[in-house]
This record gives C-alpha cells, structure tokens and sequence, in this order.
C-alpha cells in the first residue's frame, strides 16, 4: 500500500508582500484551506515575535484565512506545551516567520510541536516559511555567510536544518544579497547536487517532486550532477573554489522544475525565441 504523499511546501525568499496583492502569502493559504483556512504561526526565528505574529495575523486575515493563531517559543520547553501541539494539530496551514535560522533549531527541532508539524505535514497540510523559515526547510542549512563574494569554502557556514526538504540547499534574498557564491559554496560541501536560491517576494511551492516558481522575482537553480571539476580537496581558508560543467537555471513565475529528473518545465503559453548572435 502506497504512503500518503507528504503536503506542500512554500517556501519564501523573504521580504514577500503583505499589505498589497499578497500574491505569495495568497498561494499559501489558498492550499492551507482558502476561506476556511486555520494557519498556525511560528515566531521562533524572530526576536520580536509579538510585533511579526500580529503583522502576519492581519496580513493572513485580510487575504481571508478563517483563524490564525500564533505558537511563540522563547524557550524550547514553550514548544512542548500541550496549548503550542493543539494549534499545530488544528492547523490547516503552518507558517515559520523570518529571523534567525538558527533559532528555529534551537527553539522547535526535536520538541513535541516538531513532532505535531510533521506528523500533520504527513496527512498532507501545508508547511510555508519566509526567509529564516525557508532557509530551515533543508537536512543542512545554511546558517550564515558572506553575500556578493565569490565562492570559498568558509564562505558559508552550514548547520543542521529541519528536513522538510531533503537533497536540497536552499539560499534566500537571493538576487537582492548576490548570494550565488555562497550557494554554490554551500551545494559543494555538501552530499547534494541540487541549490535553489529564491528572490524576495517570490516563492517556490513544492508538490511532490516539482515546484513551481510564484512571485515577482525569479528563482535559480544551480545543478551540479554533472560536473566535471572542482578543487575543494585541499583548499585552504580564503582561497577560491573552482567548479566546472555546472547547469544553471533562471526561472520566474509561472515556471516549475522536476527535483526527479532536474529538468525545468516550460509553461504552454511559453514560446521558444532564437538566439541572438
């Protein structure tokens, strides 16, 4: 008997939209449930988590979510009340907000709410998160790390992430904080060949094994199955990481790709234009 596929995922760039067309934020609670939506909100990543859970309260509530709730965690001993696991299991939606990356580890990773998300993520509700949020979703995430340098091997920092989505790096603001280097530093060091780096307000939203690309930026994806070279055997600190034969792709909204076959998928409406030279 075939295992009940595990719910969407929308994952953010960060900085999305919350007071105009909400185009990101309507995508997640429009798989959360729609007007009959029951979104639970994790502040963990945020120092001020009084100030972001009422902003994405109205936020959520004006796009026409039924209920929002908020679970903060200052302690990770919050995340093991019994009033944080019944939001989580009477949510239609499950939200992580923007901060600190590593204090959604901290805070949720291994607790009794971290088992409550997973276990409803596995009846098929939706996880979103935006910037700090996203940068969680893989096994190994990127912590911290230069932006606008070329790659190096201290470049990033990596540590473990939440595993919503495993076999993935994930890197947001992207094009706003030029964070190719530190992408493809963190895709090297790592037993994965596939990165994703999302622009601000712009989102991919993950079913299964492809995503599609929603927002006003576009997100890219670097591949590196079939690369011939790279020197990060003996590189010391500071000194620059060369890669070869790696496959990039540029996709903005409306565009999906296959994590399965690493092949990006073209919308109908999309025809092909020759090449100027």
């Amino acid at each position: 008997m075939e295992s009940q596929p595990k719910g969407p995922l929308v994952i953010i760039g960060g900085a999305e939209d919350r007071e105009g067309d909400c185009t990101v934020l309507r995508e997640f609670v429009r798989r959360a449930g729609g007007i009959q939506a029951h979104i639970a909100v994790l502040t963990a990543a945020t120092s001020m988590p009084r100030e972001v859970g009422d902003d994405y309260i109205r936020a959520f509530k004006r796009i026409g979510a039924e209920e929002v709730s908020i679970i903060d965690t200052d302690h990770p001993e919050d995340a093991d009340r019994q009033e944080a696991v019944e939001k989580i299991e009477q949510a239609t939606g499950i939200f992580f907000t923007g901060g600190d990356q590593a204090r959604i580890i901290e805070l949720v990773k291994g607790t009794r709410v971290d088992q409550a998300i997973r276990a409803r993520h596995a009846q098929g509700v939706v996880i979103g998160g935006t910037s700090a949020g996203a940068a969680m979703m893989p096994e190994i995430m990127i912590v911290e790390g230069d932006s606008a340098t070329n790659p190096t091997v201290d470049a990033v920092n990596l540590g473990p992430g939440m595993g919503f989505l495993p076999g993935i790096a994930v890197d947001q603001h992207f094009s706003q904080r030029g964070r190719l280097g530190r992408l493809i530093s963190a895709l090297v060091q790592q037993p994965v060949i596939l990165g994703i780096g999302i622009d601000e307000n712009t989102a991919v939203i993950v079913d299964g094994d492809e995503f599609e690309v929603v927002g006003q930026g576009s997100v890219t994806v670097v591949d590196e199955s079939e690369t011939t070279h790279n020197n990060l055997q003996g590189l010391l600190k500071d000194e620059g990481l060369a890669i070869c034969g790696v496959r990039l792709h540029i996709l903005p909204q409306g565009y999906r790709f296959n994590l399965k076959t690493r092949q990006p998928i073209v919308p109908q409406t999309t025809s092909a234009q020759p090449i100027a030279v």
